[in-house]
């Protein structure tokens, strides 16, 4: 039933004229990369682990590029890093097959800040942890983190990140025969008591926060009336709104989207590293939406955050200056 709702919602955003389209190549930009000297910048990608299949290939050597051309400090990535059913151990060959051999840009050697997936989580969430200690540039030191960086090297002022663990936070799981054993070891209260108090640091230096997870609050894609999608909302809109969260960076619908309802926070659906699924612009505050392989680029300092939208080709097909 769930299925046949969501249908309908997606074939009447169609018939309104939303921006739909799945993976195409006809879409037309004249925007150029903008490239910001002495500032903080990271690229976005989610949804990525296929084999280099279904065109994680190509996204891979944009990004390549694209970092290269920005001088991006670190990648985040968005969870459901390996599929089907994530990596078994810190050997599994995956970690070749997803990872090692399909991003070899020497650009996109920098640090990587992962977040787990509902499909890393089918698989061994502990031994992508584990890999961090062993992989210089994989950095997943616990299932939910954060971890403060400078916006540039003449500055004091700093961007918090926040990562998140969302799939435990989702009852849908619990009752999943693949998930139900994961979840069910985590303590998803003390996830809640950690993020109220590390988005509440007073610091004066926090100039941005910026938080990033797999599982979306706001989504013109199939989930956008999903229950696991008002569930990450009533949980998360109250609190970005109240600590004055920037942005909310996440994967889980396999499209590039933007939105911003009302609130503090700028909501942003980087899923699009390998496999895509239809999108819609969201009827609450959507910017942008399209089913297009690519990722996005973000830009920080201290006046603005601006953010590209790159497809597996290298154009820029969407941008937007966030001012502070």
């Amino acid at each position: 039933m769930k299925k046949i709702i969501n249908l309908i919602i997606l074939s009447q955003l169609l018939v309104c004229g939303s921006l739909f389209s799945q993976n195409t190549d006809t879409v037309k930009s004249d925007l150029q990369l903008t490239i910001t000297k002495k500032a903080l910048n990271f690229i976005a990608m989610g949804d990525w682990g296929r084999n280099g299949e279904y065109m994680q290939k190509e996204v891979a050597v944009q990004m390549g590029i694209t970092a290269k051309a920005v001088k991006a400090n670190f990648v985040i990535a968005t969870g459901d890093n390996f599929y089907p059913s994530g990596v078994a151990s810190t050997q599994d060959h995956r970690w070749i097959d997803s990872y090692e051999n399909i991003y070899t840009a020497h650009s996109l050697q920098e640090d990587w800040y992962v977040v787990l997936g509902n499909h890393d989580y089918k698989g061994n969430p502990d031994a992508e942890v584990d890999f961090t200690k062993i992989d210089r540039r994989w950095n997943m030191p616990a299932r939910y983190y954060s971890k403060k960086i400078l916006l540039n090297n003449d500055s004091t002022q700093q961007v918090l990140l926040v990562f998140i663990d969302t799939t435990p936070l989702l009852s849908e799981y619990y009752q999943s025969a693949d998930h139900a054993a994961q979840v069910r070891s985590q303590d998803t209260a003390r996830q809640r008591i950690w993020l109220e108090k590390v988005l509440s640091d007073p610091s004066p230096n926090i100039r941005w926060k910026i938080v990033a997870g797999h599982h979306p609050a706001f989504t013109g894609g199939k989930r956008m009336n999903g229950e696991e999608t008002r569930e990450m909302n009533t949980f998360l809109k109250p609190l970005f709104d109240k600590y004055r969260v920037d942005a909310y960076i996440c994967g889980h619908e396999h499209s590039l989207q933007y939105i911003k309802p009302k609130g503090t926070t700028h909501y942003f659906i980087s899923g699009a590293g390998s496999e895509t699924t239809p999108a819609a612009l969201h009827p609450d505050g959507g910017k942008f939406a399209l089913s297009q392989n690519g990722f996005m680029v973000f830009t920080l300092t201290p006046e603005a955050m601006l953010v590209q939208i790159v497809d597996y080709k290298g154009a820029v097909l969407y941008k937007e200056s966030i001012k502070k």
